[in-house]
């Protein structure tokens, strides 16, 4: 399972919950540079701050972003997956002007995303530990 470092706590309920997900921009232009990215980072990073979330780990390609997300359970995935590409969309659109011109039609990212939970055991471990319970008679 996870390490106890990795564990946070709710009022109700003690959890590890990962997610690792990628962003593809809109028909995979190439847009991104390094600055973009970087500039990319810190508007992520603030969204997961105003979602309770804390992003892990982030780095990027010229045309697809990966993003390790630790989160609670009482923030739904797609929430958050919608949120980080509408404010990253906008702001990064104020911060760079001249990226608006490789947006097509105003859209930078592709309405599709990646999300794989992650972390702890594997499957194969989970299901044979709970296949191994003592059931009562």
């Amino acid at each position: 399972m996870a390490d106890d470092n990795d564990y946070r706590r709710g009022r109700h309920c003690v959890f590890a919950l990962h997610a690792h997900l990628v962003f593809v921009t809109k028909y995979r232009r190439r847009v991104f540079t390094a600055a973009i990215l970087k500039d990319m980072q810190i508007v992520f990073e603030k969204v997961c701050t105003d979602f309770e979330t804390h992003l892990v780990e982030f780095d990027g390609e010229d045309d697809h972003v990966h993003l390790l997300v630790h989160y609670p359970p009482k923030v739904a995935l797609s929430v958050l997956v919608n949120s980080l590409k509408g404010v990253s969309s906008r702001r990064l659109r104020q911060m760079h002007p001249t990226l608006t011109s490789r947006y097509w039609r105003g859209v930078l990212w592709s309405p599709s995303y990646f999300a794989a939970s992650c972390g702890g055991a594997p499957l194969s471990i989970i299901r044979q530990y709970i296949e191994q319970q003592r059931t009562p008679d």
